[in-house]
C-alpha cells in the first residue's frame, strides 16, 4: 500500500525508502500539483508522474539517472551544427510553447504523461519562477526546446523535442555551457540520455547531491 496525501494538509511526503518494487518507485499518491507542493517534491527529489484517469502519482526511482555537466558528451556533429549558428538558442521565450510540444504525440509514444493538468501546474512554476524552457528556433520558428526545474545548483529535466534533427541537443547544449548547474537529474534511463553522458546513481548518492546543491 502507498500513502494517500490529502490536498488540504502542509505538502508532506513519505520517507523515499518507502517506494514500491512494483511498480518501481512509486511513492504516494494524492496530494495537490500547486507549487508548493512540486517545490516540497522535487527539493526531496520526488515528481509527480500520471495518466489522465489516474489520481496525482509521485515518484522517487532508484538508481537515478543524471547528467553532470562535466561528462557531457558532445559529439563532433553536435559541436558542428552550434558552430554553424542556424539555430537560434533563447531561453524562457516561449515556456507555453516548449511544454506543449512536449506533450505532442510521437510515433513511438502511445500517449503522454504532460496532460493538460500537468501543463497548467508547470506553467505555474514558470510563473513562480521555477521552471524553465531553452528554446531552439529555426528564423523565427520552434524547432526543438527542452524544460525543467531549478532549484539551486540541480536542473530538474522533465522533457525535451525536436522538430529537426539535434534540435534538443542544442538546447541540452546551452543548459550545460550555461555553468549553472551540477547536476541535471534526468529520472529515468534510456539509451539516448546514455549516449549523452548520462549515469546511473543510487538512491544515497543523489540524496546527498540534493542535500548539497538544492
Amino acid at each position: 500500500m502507498i500513502r494517500w496525501l490529502e490536498p488540504g494538509e502542509e505538502p508532506h511526503f513519505p520517507e523515499t525508502a518507502a517506494v514500491l518494487a512494483e511498480p518501481a518507485g512509486l511513492l504516494a499518491a494524492g496530494g495537490s500539483l500547486e507549487v508548493d507542493w512540486l517545490l516540497a517534491a522535487y527539493r526531496r527529489g520526488i515528481f509527480p508522474w500520471s495518466s489522465d484517469n489516474d489520481p496525482i502519482l509521485w515518484w522517487s526511482p532508484a538508481p537515478r539517472t543524471v547528467l553532470y555537466p562535466k561528462n557531457f558528451h558532445q559529439s563532433k556533429s553536435l559541436q558542428k551544427l552550434a558552430r554553424r549558428q542556424h539555430y537560434q538558442i533563447t531561453e524562457d521565450r516561449d515556456f507555453e510553447g516548449v511544454i506543449e510540444a512536449c506533450a505532442e504525440q510521437r510515433d513511438d509514444q502511445r500517449g503522454t504523461w504532460i496532460n493538460s493538468r500537468m501543463i497548467e501546474a508547470y506553467i505555474g512554476m514558470f510563473y513562480a519562477g521555477f521552471a524553465h524552457s531553452i528554446e531552439c528556433r529555426r528564423d523565427g520558428e520552434l524547432v526543438g526546446g527542452l524544460y525543467g526545474i531549478a532549484l539551486g545548483k540541480v536542473f530538474f529535466g522533465e522533457s525535451m523535442f525536436s522538430r529537426e534533427a539535434n534540435t534538443s541537443k542544442l538546447c541540452l547544449k546551452h543548459l550545460v555551457d550555461s555553468g549553472r548547474y551540477e547536476m541535471i537529474d534526468c529520472q529515468l534511463p534510456t539509451g539516448h540520455l546514455k549516449s549523452l553522458g548520462a549515469i546511473e546513481i543510487d538512491r544515497e548518492s543523489f540524496e546527498t547531491a540534493l542535500k548539497r546543491w538544492v
